[in-house]
């Protein structure tokens, strides 16, 4: 069995308070590491490995020489081998020119499922994985709690506290997880130094047999003309009933999660 798990690095700062998403950040000129729902996906990776025969776990990402520590950091965790598609064509590579190249690289690699995170840290948009999904004409599972394996089949939970999914599709297919699906594993000083060992293989756009126009016209599909940092108004509770002002609370926290 193959896992395909998507991995992405992104600037160190991404989700530390006061760092402005910025989407004209150059990623090579600034320290990186892979991103929180990459790990969760890696975890969910290793744990079908634990309870399967002949499982081969392929880290797959893409972008600059930099993005080679997100694969270190996945082969760390447990991943048997990473793939880094480097090419001067992907520099501001948009959800659809990465749809594409990614495609190209799982159809070369081989996969029964393909695992990542419900989006990412910079760009937040949540679209790559049906993208993908769509361009290997396999089913999509999004936004999956926990999964399992049975036979040629992958089963998926999603609970957001109020509603209860469950889904299942055959393999192969591609999914995206969610954070609640367990804390990934810690990984440990041995694991880190056997991860400088592990086989991670560099792929261009040729090797891929991708046309590097085919991505430029991709990625032409969106303009992005400003980058505006959000100051939501922060939220407030009125009211002279303590438990309505609770029962409000509650909700507020529970709608985001906190809860």
């Amino acid at each position: 069995m193959k896992i395909v798990v998507l991995t992405k690095h992104v600037p160190q700062a991404v989700g530390e308070v006061g760092y402005a998403q910025d989407l004209t950040v150059d990623r090579s000129a600034v320290r990186c590491r892979l991103q929180d729902g990459d790990e969760y996906a890696v975890e969910q990776a290793l744990r079908i490995a634990a309870r399967r025969l002949d499982v081969q776990v392929t880290a797959l990402t893409m972008g600059p020489a930099g993005a080679v520590a997100a694969l270190r950091s996945a082969l760390a965790l447990g991943a048997d081998e990473g793939v880094h598609v480097l090419d001067d064509a992907l520099h501001g590579c948009d959800a659809p020119a990465t749809s594409l190249v990614l495609a190209a690289a799982c159809r070369r690699l081989g996969f029964d499922l393909v695992l990542c995170g419900t989006a990412s840290a910079d760009g937040a948009m949540s679209v790559v994985p049906t993208m993908l999904a769509e361009r290997l004409a396999v089913p999509a599972l999004c936004r999956c709690d926990r999964l399992h394996t049975e036979e040629d089949e992958v089963h998926a939970r999603r609970d957001d506290g109020t509603t209860v999914e469950d889904l299942t599709a055959a393999m192969p297919a591609v999914l995206s997880v969610t954070d609640r699906g367990g804390e990934p594993r810690y990984p440990r000083f041995e694991a880190v130094a056997e991860a400088r060992h592990k086989l991670v293989r560099t792929w261009t756009l040729a090797d891929l047999g991708v046309d590097a126009a085919h991505v430029g016209l991709a990625a032409a599909a969106t303009a992005v003309r400003r980058v505006t940092r959000h100051h939501p108004r922060p939220a407030t509770v009125t009211g002279d009933d303590p438990r309505s002002a609770a029962t409000r609370i509650a909700d507020f926290l529970a709608e985001r999660q906190f809860l």
